[in-house]
């Protein structure tokens, strides 16, 4: 995995935590379970991205399965969210809000994630003669 795509993935990570806290604080009763996703995952994403800045190699399919299995939950969690919104419980807006940002953001990782599988291309130079 290339330094960028490390940057990409320490950054998801620490993006994961925040929304983990900012869940926890609308929401004090359900403090645990956010913070503790948010956290854990957004700690895996930070080691992965860790280990892939040092060329671990299998860190980038560790991350690309991780943030897989998160775009499952995501969708999961942002339609039962959206889904109580729309059946009037307002108070659920903003956990299916921070809950789409997530999905969003792990949807958007997840080519760049992709794209590190493939070596980069190398500059060949043909001699040619005068």
């Amino acid at each position: 995995m290339n330094t960028k795509t490390a940057g990409y993935l320490i950054l998801y990570g620490g993006f994961l935590i925040v929304m983990g806290l900012l869940g926890s604080l609308s929401k004090p009763e359900k403090a645990k379970t956010a913070l503790m996703s948010g956290g854990t995952f957004g700690a895996l994403s930070i080691l992965w991205g860790v280990l892939g800045a040092r060329r671990v190699r299998w860190s980038l399919p560790a991350a690309i399965v991780t943030t897989g299995l998160l775009v499952v939950v995501f969708v999961w969690r942002a339609s039962v969210g959206w889904l109580a919104v729309l059946d009037g419980q307002s108070e659920k807006l903003f956990a299916a809000s921070l809950i789409t940002l997530m999905l969003v953001a792990s949807v958007v990782l997840l080519p760049v994630l992709f794209r590190a599988l493939k070596p980069p291309p190398t500059a060949t130079h043909q001699s040619q003669e005068l």
